[in-house]
């Protein structure tokens, strides 16, 4: 009995063991000279034809599994751009399955010379909290910058004036290998780093120094882009020279040149254009940038260098020139809410502006031995500035576009004078220069007190700024619903000539301690007193007695209030007025006393805590006759919450809540009639109260291997109790209007987005991605229509709806992805219905990124954009937006690239933007150049050391750059590397 029960045993485990065999293929992918994993490199089972059968992608750890349909032989494909294809032989038999070990990559130096280089690497990758981009999935025409890449990124999104953000968080910092890049500025590296020499790219929250350090969180968590320049390219020297010219005047240049080596990493960048900056693909709206305000010329001088030895010492430090010239008209119309009667206004601005400045930042991080950790942290920044503004306004009583076209003009101004419809016009002109200096310092020491988590550190900072300014402005005033004394229309003036210097000092010393109380649970303490000074000594000269128009036969300038003083009939310190002119001391002590509990296990983590913040303010002032010597002192509280949940290290959720409380400024609280400016009036509250801010988030990422499908969603909630809003008495007569800060309650805003990521097939060719967003805000605010009414609610609510859909073929030599988007935005406000408005933007098109033979490239984008809902009947628009450039591969190993670009080849892209407020809506266009062809020349040196990394000679052909019905050389696998590339993506080099 026994007997046969133990061969039914062993027949039952025969089975099972061969049920068990799914002719499943495993391994795992390493850098050959690195020793280090290769994650999320493309594997693919190919017949001995070399046709595609199944596909896969190795996982976090480099290891990857693949089941084939059926036995056979085949052929085992693993890729990942800047590494030579690895082909291997793979026979299965009788359904078993087939370890094939490890397989080591190594460096395809003559690829890292060519432009192309084929991979179809999934677009994006969750881990934990980082979603990497792989930079060969995305494909920008030649000579981009990275901008153009993280633009075509899911979940990305570009505003106006190019600030990016990564799901819904804006980037605050540039990491390049890991390594800080021009702290303080974002734009050197997206406008200057080129796409060809990126592998990958990082988004994820970085702690701040102190608790990186400490393991004490801070809430001072920073979005960061953290770029993986490709492999290879880490030891050597490499360089990138793109020289541009173009119709109209236009042009770009910029080059770059790095030194890398295992310590030290040295990058130094040159650039200057007057394009706006406006990269060549990518985009939201087609591809090719957003709105353009104004014509910009910008040059740039930069250097980057990071040093670590791999054990005690780190430092990196930058510094950075930049010019800036500014050429900026812009029209404005403009709704202000003022209860149950109307408020428009035109504005027609002409603004010329220029900036020189200085940027250096240093970082010095030394760990003496494991229980010591000194870091500091400089910086300087210098800057001049000048500016010139001419403007032309007009208030009116009534939506004038239902009128007139042309509202600014002299015929339309009189035919709504005649139809009682004007209320005031004005003229404006403003001279400005600025001179300030900065200096600041962090120095924190932290000491580990024992393996358990113990700690204590000791932190200082403190800055210094001095800054100078010279304002000269004349305002002519006319009012044509007020007569002076022989009835004719009233007017005003005001000529004035500012000089205001002001210093500022400010010092805080830290420390922070960390007392492990349970297994994984640590209660932590922080107090930090800070203390800061400011001071402004304003000397303000008044020529306003001079007769009207006293300044008119002069040109405005830079620094040109020479001009206008040397027509005065006085000397100029006889117009010194003293009620204008302002002196004011402000000064603060605050201490900041915090205890949080924070908690660690496998799954989750989370932090709890609250801050208590005494702080005694002392404020003096002189300023229009009434001397002012305050003293202030409250008490504010800041609540935290912050809980992680980890389903899996591709699936995580975070919950984040942080209460927050704002005092009211002196300012605000000084009951003091500020009419300077007779149109706009303010008066202190010395009533108001501080208000307290209570926000929430919530954030979840998943990703799934299989098809590479990444889903984000994430939600923002905030509500204010005791809100600092505005009431708002608005003169019909005059168009004046008097702001005085008062308490609101009712002021919310909600905003969410899913984004969704796929590729339709394992090989990466098929691939769809959406963006959907959603925001609401409320506004409240007071009006009243007259000094002797009462105070009426106003409540406006903001809501914007978004979609973007995308998807996309990609093979070696062809992408073509099509696109559609829309924008939904609804206007509602309680006292004036009538101007509530619902305006829409969409846009639908494709772009085509296509490889020829003889090294040439073609790029093109072609979209329909349109508008409708807005009041001024020429904003409701129709775009047809094309873009198109052909590019030429030159010299060996296509070092050198000449491509031809036009940009807005149908002539018909406009510039608009509008911005919606508890007070008001406007609508902007700016003048910009956006119709041009350009033609350009890129050359690239790269000379790289290390193992495998000199060029060789090729062997066979360059199958990168295939045309359409180009097949392989006869000889099955040529070169050593064996059969060609059966699809997939490309990214530039």
């Amino acid at each position: 009995m026994i007997k046969r029960l133990l061969i039914f045993v062993l027949l039952m485990t025969s089975a099972v063991a061969v049920m068990a065999q799914n002719r499943t293929v495993t391994g795992s992918l390493y850098d050959g000279e690195l020793k280090e994993k290769v994650p999320y490199a493309v594997v693919q089972l190919l017949k001995q034809d070399s046709s595609y059968v199944v596909g896969a992608v190795s996982d976090d750890g480099g290891n990857f599994k693949i089941t084939a349909p059926a036995n056979g032989r085949y052929i085992l494909k693993a890729s990942y751009v800047g590494y030579k294809t690895i082909y291997q032989d793979v026979a299965i038999t009788n359904e078993q399955d087939v370890a094939v070990g490890q397989l080591d990559f190594h460096v395809d130096s003559h690829t890292l010379k060519e432009v192309k280089v084929v991979a179809s690497a999934p677009k994006v990758v969750v881990k934990a909290d980082t979603f990497q981009y792989n930079a060969s999935a995305y494909r920008v025409p030649e000579g981009s910058t990275i901008e153009a890449l993280v633009k075509k990124f899911p979940g990305a999104e570009v505003s106006d004036d190019g600030t990016i953000k990564i799901n819904g968080k804006e980037i605050k910092k540039i990491l390049v290998n890991g390594k800080e890049f021009m702290v303080g500025d974002t734009k050197t590296a997206m406008k200057n780093l080129p796409t060809s020499i990126i592998q990958n790219i990082k988004a994820y929250d970085q702690q701040s120094d102190l608790s990186r350090v400490t393991g004490i969180d801070d809430g001072n968590e920073s979005t960061v882009l953290d770029f993986g320049v490709k492999p290879g390219m880490n030891k050597g020297l490499f360089s990138n020279i793109d020289l541009g010219i173009g119709t109209k005047n236009r042009y770009s240049e910029r080059g770059m040149a790095a030194y890398f080596n295992d310590k030290f990493r040295m990058m130094g960048f040159v650039s200057a254009n007057n394009v706006n900056d406006m990269g060549f693909g990518g985009g939201p709206r087609g591809g090719f940038g957003g709105v353009r305000q104004g014509l910009n010329a910008t040059k740039m001088i930069g250097l980057n260098m990071n040093y670590d030895n791999g054990k005690t010492l780190q430092w990196d430090g930058s510094v950075r020139w930049n010019h800036s010239d500014g050429d900026l008209n812009t029209h404005v119309s403009a709704e202000n809410f003022v209860a149950h009667m109307g408020s428009f206004s035109n504005r027609l601005s002409q603004q010329y502006t220029r900036e020189n400045s200085w940027d250096g930042r240093f970082r010095l991080e030394w760990k003496p031995d494991s229980v010591w950790n000194i870091m500091f942290r400089p910086n300087i920044q210098i800057s001049k500035s000048d500016g010139q503004t001419v403007s032309t306004s007009a208030a009116y009583s009534a939506d004038p576009y239902e009128t007139v076209d042309d509202p600014l003009s002299a015929a339309s101004v009189a035919q709504l004078k005649a139809l009682g419809v004007m209320v005031n016009s004005q003229r404006n002109m403003t001279i400005s220069y600025g001179d300030n200096t900065t200096l600041g310092a962090m120095l924190q020491v932290n000491r580990k007190l024992s393996k358990a988590g113990r700690n204590v550190t000791l932190r200082v900072d403190g800055d210094y700024s001095d800054a100078d300014s010279k304002t000269f402005s004349t305002q002519d005033l006319q009012y044509f619903q007020l007569r002076n004394a022989l009835g004719n229309d009233s007017t005003y003036q005001a000529y004035r000539y500012n000089l205001m210097p002001t210093k500022s000092w400010n010092l805080a010393v830290q420390t922070t301690y960390s007392e492990p109380i349970a297994r994984k649970t640590y209660l932590q303490f922080s107090y930090q007193f800070k203390y800061g000074f400011s001071k402004s000594d304003r000397d303000t000269y008044d020529f306003s007695a001079l007769p009207s128009g006293a300044f008119n036969s002069l040109q405005p300038a830079y620094r040109s209030w020479g001009n206008y003083l040397g027509l005065l009939p006085n000397p100029v310190g006889s117009y010194l007025d003293n009620d204008l002119s302002r002196y004011s001391e402000y000064r603060t002590y605050t201490h900041d006393m915090q205890v949080m509990l924070r908690m660690i296990r496998n799954k989750w983590k989370m932090n709890v805590g609250v801050m208590l913040q005494p702080q005694r303010s002392t404020y003096m002032q002189d300023y229009l006759g009434v001397h002012v010597d305050t003293v202030r002192t409250v008490v504010n509280w800041s609540p935290t919450f912050d809980f992680r949940y980890k389903f899996s290290e591709q699936s995580n959720l975070r919950i984040n809540y942080k209460g927050t409380v704002t005092q009211p400024t002196m300012s605000q609280l000084l009951n003091i009639v500020d009419n300077t400016d007779p149109q706009n009036i303010s008066i202190g509250n010395p009533g108001l109260k501080p208000a307290f801010v209570n926000r929430f988030r919530l954030f979840y990422n998943t990703f799934r291997q299989k098809h590479a499908q990444a889903l984000m969603t994430f939600a923002n909630f905030s509500t204010t109790r005791n809100a600092i809003g505005n009431s708002v008495t608005y003169d019909a007569a005059s168009g004046a209007r008097t702001v005085r800060p008062i308490n609101v309650n009712g002021n919310w805003n909600a905003d969410a987005a899913v984004m969704f990521n796929t590729s339709i097939d394992s090989a990466g060719i098929w691939n769809v991605h959406s963006f959907t967003r959603a925001n609401f805000n409320r506004y409240v605010s007071y009006l009243q229509p007259n000094a002797a009414s009462l105070l009426e609610k106003n409540i406006t609510k903001s809501l914007t709806l978004g979609e973007r859909l995308a998807g996309s073929y990609r093979i070696s030599w062809l992408e073509l992805e099509l696109d559609g988007s829309v924008d939904y935005t609804r206007t509602k406000n309680n006292l004036q219905s009538f101007s509530n408005l619902r305006t829409w933007q969409f846009a639908y098109g494709g772009t085509l990124n296509f490889n020829l033979p003889w090294n040439m490239s073609i790029s093109t984008d072609l979209h329909q954009t349109s508008r409708r809902g807005y009041n001024d009947a020429s904003l409701n628009t129709n775009e047809l937006l094309w873009n198109a450039q052909i590019s030429q591969s030159l010299l060996r190993g296509n070092a050198l690239t000449l491509s031809l670009q036009f940009y807005d080849i149908l002539h018909q892209q406009s510039n608009l933007s509008r911005v919606i407020s508890d007070v008001s809506r406007s609508d902007t266009e700016y003048n910009s150049i956006n119709s041009y062809v350009m033609l350009r020349a890129t050359y690239r040196l790269n000379l790289f050391g290390g193992k495998n990394a000199m060029p060789k000679p090729p062997s066979g052909r360059d199958f990168d750059r295939q045309g359409p019905g180009m097949g392989p050389p006869p000889g099955g696998r040529p070169g050593g590397g064996g059969r060609p590339p059966m699809g997939g993506g490309s990214g530039g080099f």
